[in-house]
């Protein structure tokens, strides 16, 4: 449909609260929103002559129909709306990314257990408490879980290190039990990783009570050290909580949120209170928009009703338009009455003015990344004599190993930062052998041959936001003279022949000397600073991620070897068990039944490849 078809179409909208759902030409959802008239806020969106900022002109562009629900009341479309972003995540609605990602405490299984933060969830059979949405939070949590409950942290392994060796500096200052001392026993020591644990998932008063009963119980049983280690304990838990400024009642669980904006974008800051104290702080950027009273009507109930923990105080720097409903859909979500509302006077008051600063901060730190950034592409461009700063730059890496298979990594810079939907892998298909030149003319070959594909069905009215319909500012070629001439020649003749290209020189000792044009020609940029910390971080993150690349293919090789040892397995079963089951360890414990439920695996090559990794079972 055309702009004017949807307007049209908008404008035949009932009065009515509901939820609608924006599509493009292919059908792929691409916005949700809630409106309290359905009719005022679609047609807004395609009426000519209503100005939008840059993210809404972009969804429009794209939009193709749209589908409304009709709800009852204000409560359920919101509520709804957030169920459905929740399920479909449209690619311009707002992103919860605070760039910090989830963190955990890792709780090691083994006779004695170890404590730790956590940046990730590994399949190691560890027990993990989270995820957390701050790693700073986490972060905290583990180190006064261990300083509580004295565990140590060193990288002695128990109980093999037990009694050799003397305590180190932690032991001696009370900041560890001294496990390697062997005055600790394995039952006391669990138990105390178990009172950590327990810390950390339900607060201090509830395992304050446990301590002080077992140390009275302990204290009747005469056994003195067991008391005087609970006491320690108790001790530590309470100077900790001690040194902690209480800032509200303790008896307030409580989220202060303000937002702040610039002409490119809106931070939403929100520090979050429990027990009295200020627990952790997250912020979100949202780029693209300069509308802080439309993010604030989207983020509310995006941050609530998703997965966050609703608490019973939230004090926002305004309401959004729909605050009775937001405030009953918290309500239902925490289970009791929640308080939405905006502070005017006292400490809460300041929270929120504290708050602010805190947006309005990370506000100037992107403002000078950015400007940081815009400086360096500057100044490349003056380096190299192009015409304007490089906003889109490709850089490319052949990676080999020694049977002749070559791969090639390609990574994108978007406005001098790294661009990881953009980053690309080529697997060399046509070259025999190790010949980094004619590996590199097959990637650039591919790489006009996407970009023709995507201009085609933008032509055609289908654009696509895939990075290869993308026509960069600059390609940078990791390697000399050879390297920018084989790229150059696989380029004639395409659209992409006009890009300005050049290569990155290293030096004898693998760092970065010089960029050089497809003459030859080195351009020293050993002299500019800012420039030669830009394509020396360009150049290494291209080579790191074209050599990962390798390595995972190194692996997939080497376990498909494996499979391919079996008799009448050949690479393409190897390939498939390998997609079914990961790895081949999986493929060993599947059961006969497992297996034949792999594609192109019948019953009698499924029990082939369990007798053989059973020989003890198969010849019973």
């Amino acid at each position: 449909m055309t702009k004017a078809e949807l307007y049209q179409k908008a404008c035949m909208l009932p009065m009515l609260p509901g939820v609608y759902i924006i599509r493009d030409k292919s059908d792929t959802i691409i916005y949700i929103g809630k409106a309290k008239r359905l009719r005022v806020r679609v047609s807004q969106y395609f009426r000519e002559g209503v100005p939008h900022d840059n993210k809404v002109t972009q969804m429009i562009a794209h939009a193709y129909t749209f589908d409304v629900i009709v709800c009852q009341s204000e409560f359920e479309a919101l509520v709804l709306e957030a169920s459905q972003i929740k399920a479909h995540t449209p690619k311009y609605n707002i992103l919860l990314k605070d760039g910090k990602g989830y963190s955990y405490i890792k709780i090691t299984r083994e006779e004695w257990p170890r404590l730790s933060f956590a940046l990730q969830k590994d399949e190691d059979g560890a027990e993990y408490i989270g995820p957390y949405t701050s790693a700073f939070a986490a972060r905290e949590m583990a180190e006064s879980a261990m300083d509580a409950f004295l565990l140590p942290r060193c990288n002695k392994r128990f109980p093999q290190d037990i009694g050799k060796g003397r305590p180190c500096l932690n032991a001696h200052i009370g900041k560890c039990m001294g496990v390697c001392s062997g005055k600790i026993s394995c039952e006391e020591y669990n138990q105390a990783v178990k009172n950590a644990a327990r810390l950390i998932r339900y607060g201090k008063k509830e395992i304050l009570k446990t301590l002080h009963q077992r140390m009275e119980e302990a204290a009747e049983r005469l056994e003195f050290e067991t008391a005087a280690l609970l006491r320690d304990q108790i001790a530590a838990i309470t100077k900790l909580s001690a040194g902690q400024k209480v800032v509200v009642d303790p008896d307030v669980e409580m989220d202060v949120i303000a937002l702040a904006g610039t002409p490119r974008s809106v931070c939403a800051a929100v520090l979050r209170f429990r027990e009295g104290r200020l627990t952790d702080k997250r912020e979100f950027v949202f780029h693209d928009t300069a509308d802080v009273d439309a993010v604030r009507e989207e983020f509310l109930p995006r941050y609530y009703l998703d997965d966050e923990q609703v608490p019973r105080v939230v004090a926002v720097d305004a309401l959004p338009p729909d605050a009775d409903a937001l405030r009953q859909a918290l309500s239902e979500k925490r289970g009791s009455e929640v308080q939405l509302y905006i502070p005017q006077r006292g400490d809460k008051a300041h929270l929120i003015e504290m708050a602010h600063t805190n947006a309005v901060e990370r506000l100037a730190r992107e403002s000078g990344r950015y400007a940081r950034e815009e400086k360096l592409l500057d100044e490349l461009a003056q380096v190299l004599g192009l015409s304007a700063p490089p906003q889109w730059i490709e850089s490319y890496d052949i990676s080999n190993w020694g049977d002749g298979s070559s791969v090639c990594g390609m990574v994108t810079f978007r406005e001098g930062k790294p661009y990881k939907p953009g980053y690309r892998r080529f697997k060399i298909q046509t070259v025999a052998g190790t010949d980094d030149y004619a590996s590199l003319a097959e990637t650039m070959t591919r790489r006009a041959a996407e970009y023709d594909k995507y201009a085609a069905l933008a032509a055609e009215g289908n654009p696509s936001e895939n990075a290869f319909g993308k026509k960069p500012d600059l390609f940078l070629m990791d390697g000399g003279k050879g390297q920018v001439s084989a790229a150059r020649q696989a380029l004639a003749g395409t659209a992409l022949a006009d890009v300005p290209l050049y290569g990155m020189v290293k030096d004898d000792h693998h760092r970065t000397r010089a960029i050089v044009d497809s003459a030859g020609r080195e351009i020293a940029i050993n002299m500019n600073r800012g420039t030669f910390t830009f394509i020396t971080a360009i150049q290494d993150e291209t080579h790191r991620f074209a050599n990962e690349y390798r390595k995972q293919q190194m692996k997939k090789k080497s376990y498909s070897s494996t499979l391919t040892e079996i008799p009448g397995i050949g690479p393409k079963t190897a390939k498939a068990l390998l997609t079914q089951f990961k790895t081949v360890g999986a493929v060993k414990e599947a059961t006969p039944d497992q297996l034949a439920q792999t594609p192109g695996v019948g019953g009698q090559t499924a029990q082939t490849i369990y007798d053989y990794f059973h020989p003890a079972e198969a010849g019973e």
